[in-house]
This record gives structure tokens, sequence and C-alpha cells, in this order.
């Protein structure tokens, strides 16, 4: 593929620092450097670090190790992670793809770094609609037209996908990038099929468009068999995908990675170099000591049982929805993640008021709609997560949330 067509010349404008591209020689016992202007070690008061997990097993930190990630390294991540995620990325994805790996402070990072790199001023982003209100709001610093893609009950609709393209404006510049949240989609809790997947790709394939796969709740899915990725599926390195360990390990770990075409790794690794230098050492020690420990095996077994626990939360749920929320609202039941898409009925067609207003008087919060809509339009769907509450919290949020409904309709 030309990737020049998809890099937008402010990202071709950056160049790589001479001193971060010195980085994986400064570590070296072979080398003396008198390059790079680090502190020394000596002066930094941490002499170690122990990790007590909550087994009672006791992980003390590589000394070597820690005290390398104490200073400046790689722009891309610590070695030993990135080898070890690479391995993860084979092992779960079955790439038919040459990839490269980069780390960053979350997914989120990564995922803005991706679309400003494929960003020229008036460019086309397409988007789910709805669709994850933080890539939105990046979006919407960027000099670029937002256009959202079609979605019903399965998620993205490949077949409004295709007439959104085939009948595209003339005069308009065509869009180059989609932007999908395909598992457990942030709002709507829905998960793309295997079949619909295939189907947007090869739309994708057919108007030439790159895939920026933000999947930070894959192995957040329930069952014993995860929904296959669009990196999976990838044959002309048209894929771009960001994965985290927030909803895995920790949120405030602040790690994810993005794998993908190694040009386009590179231009994201350019774009750190010249912001954040790097993503932050401890945490990526921290993370590796514990996936080190683990094995592969170890952490598919911890992900099988965090998805368990989310599943038990989501059946308690669903169950309060169904005392309260009949005949009030509509709702899909997600098969992942954390969430709930309500729409609400009796005639209420703008949830904002109700949320930010009504309901926060009685004590409860849901995130309106409108927050997640392209567009930005008024809907009558509000945002719900199972995630943090107990059955007896859940059941009396909805019961608050239900006299809400109740007296807007009347």
């Amino acid at each position: 593929m030309d990737y020049s067509h998809f890099i937008s010349e402010h990202s071709k404008a950056r160049n790589p620092s001479s001193i971060r591209a010195l980085m994986p020689y400064m570590n070296r016992k072979d080398i003396i450097s008198l390059g790079a202007g680090q502190p020394n070690p000596a002066t930094f008061p941490f002499a170690a670090m122990t990790i007590t997990l909550k087994n009672g097993d006791v992980m003390e930190m590589d000394p070597e190790l820690f005290q390398r990630c104490l200073s400046y390294d790689a722009t891309a991540g610590l070695q030993q992670l990135q080898d070890w995620l690479k391995e993860l990325q084979r092992i779960e994805h079955h790439p038919s793809v040459e990839y490269d790996l980069a780390i960053g402070s979350g997914s989120q990072d990564l995922l803005t770094k991706g679309l400003e790199m494929m960003i020229n001023p008036g460019d086309v982003v397409l988007v789910e609609d709805p669709a994850y209100t933080g890539a939105l709001a990046f979006l919407d610093s960027q000099d670029c037209k937002v256009v959202g893609t079609k979605t019903d009950d399965g998620g993205m609709i490949p077949e409004a996908f295709e007439d959104l393209l085939k009948n595209w404006a003339d005069d308009s510049p065509r869009p180059k990038v989609l932007y999908c949240h395909p598992t457990a989609g942030n709002p709507t809790g829905i998960s793309i099929s295997e079949d619909r997947k295939r189907s947007i790709y090869a739309i994708c394939q057919k108007y030439n468009i790159m895939i920026l796969e933000d999947d930070a709740y894959y192995y957040l899915q329930f069952g014993n068999k995860r929904i296959p990725s669009y990196f999976s599926m990838d044959v002309d390195g048209r894929v771009l995908r960001c994965d985290s360990m927030s909803k895995i390990l920790s949120s405030g770990l602040r790690l994810g990675w993005v794998t993908g075409p190694k040009v386009l790794i590179e231009r994201m690794n350019m774009h750190t170099m010249v912001t954040n230098l790097q993503p932050s050492g401890i945490p990526q020690l921290m993370t590796y000591e514990l996936l080190n420990k683990w094995g592969h095996e170890g952490f598919l077994n911890h992900v099988g049982e965090v998805s368990r626990f989310y599943e038990q939360k989501r059946d308690l749920f669903v169950a309060s929805l169904d005392k309260y929320m009949k005949g009030r609202a509509e709702w899909v039941v997600p098969n992942a993640g954390m969430f709930v898409w309500l729409k609400l009925l009796n005639g209420i067609t703008d949830s904002f008021d109700l949320v930010m207003n009504k309901a926060l008087k009685k004590r409860v919060v849901a995130i309106p709609g409108d927050a997640f809509m392209p567009m930005g339009n008024k809907t009558p769907y509000i945002r719900v997560s199972y995630s943090n509450v107990n059955k007896e919290d859940m059941d009396e949020a909805l019961r608050r949330l239900a006299e809400v409904i109740d007296e807007e309709a009347k």
C-alpha cells in the first residue's frame, strides 16, 4: 500500500529527533555515551521496588530494569514489554501481514496520535453513529469534517456504509480513515459480528480506507470465544489497532499499545518524540514483570476471569433493568464490556436535561446520549454502566431513574 496517501502533511513534516534516535544505544554495555543529557541515576532516591499482588505473591522488580526505567528510554517503549506484546498479538490475532508495535500512555494517547497522523485540513473522518466521546472531542479540535455511519442493534451497518461511500458527493474530499470501536462499543455496548466486520473490511478495501480499530474492551467479551478483530482479517496492512491495559490490569497504569504497518508506527513514534518523549517507565516495568510472571497463558486466564466478572455484573444489571425500565426504555443486552445504551420512551426525545438536571436532583448519574452523537444532535438515548455498582445500588439507581422518566412523561 502507498501509505503516503494516508499520512497528513503535518505528520510528514516531522523528522526523527537525533537524540531520541540514539536512545537504543544508551543502555548498551559496550558503548560509552557522551550523548543525551541523562540525569545520573545515583541522584535518584529510589533503590528498589516490590509489588504485592492480591493473591499474596510478591514481585521484586529486576534491579537493572528498575534503574533503567527510572531514566529516559526508548520512544516506542520498554523493549522487553514490546516483545511480549508482539507475541501476544501473534497468539491472539494470527496476523497475516507484517506489523510493528509501540507502547503509549493509554490507548487514548495512541488513537489521537493515529488520527492526527491521517488528517489534513478539510479531510473527512468516518465514525460510527454514535461514537466514543473521547474520540469525538479530539476530532472536534481538528480541522476536519466528521461523518457518522449508520448503526443498528448489531453495530455498524455494512450496506449503509457502502451506500454512503458509493453516493459520496464529488465536491467533497473522499474519506481516508474509518475510526471504529467494534467490541462493546462505547456507548452502545454492542459488538460487531465477524460477518459484518468482514463486509466492512471489504468495503474499506474497495474504497481504499484505513481502519483505526479502537478495541479497548476486546478482552471483555463474554463467553468462551472472542469475535475476531479487524487486525486478524487484515491482508493489506490497512488496520491500525489500539489495545489497552486499562480495563484488564489498571486504568491508572495509563498503558496501551498500537499495532499496525511499520511506516505508520514510525510516524506515530515521531509524534511521541516531540510531545511526551516516551511512555512512563515504571508502569511499563510493573506491567512487564507481571506479564512475564504469568506468561501468555496466564494473561489469557486472567482476562477470562475479568470478563466473567463483568458478565455477572451484566446479568444482575439486566435483571434490574427488567424490573424498573420495561415500558420506560428499550435496550440491547450487551455481550461484552460495561455499558447499556438505553433509548428512553414515553415521548422523550432529548435526554440532556433529564440526565443533567432532573436525575442529578434524585442523586443518580448517567451520561446523556448527545455526548456520543457525531453531529451533537438531540437524542432520547442515555448511557448507563454496571461496572462499579452492586446489586442493591443498581436497583436503587434505576428506581430513581424510573421516577424521573415518569415525571418527564407527564
